[in-house]
């Protein structure tokens, strides 16, 4: 599973061929989250309050972006790295 982004210790990372609907994994501290792209909302899991903001404000600025590696990883195709929340 690619790591497409990290920031302040949380890994960003999307399975290749993965189950519907568009979505990305966040872990941080040994927690674990899945976040759906469309609309941006926790699927399953649990990241740590300020954590789970900080991947949820992300996310809202990179939707198309992450979408776009959504339909690559579906392809096979390599993923394209996204910027950190800075």
């Amino acid at each position: 599973m690619p790591t497409i982004s990290s920031f302040f210790g949380i890994s960003i990372r999307m399975f290749y061929d993965d189950h519907a609907p568009p979505h990305f994994h966040a872990g941080y501290a040994g927690d674990e989250a899945v976040i759906e792209i469309l609309p941006l909302r926790m699927l399953r899991g649990a990241l740590p309050i300020r954590a789970r903001s900080m991947v949820l404000e992300w996310a809202g600025l990179h939707q198309q972006e992450l979408l776009e590696d959504w339909n690559l990883a579906r392809d096979r195709r390599p993923l394209i790295c996204i910027p950190p929340l800075r």
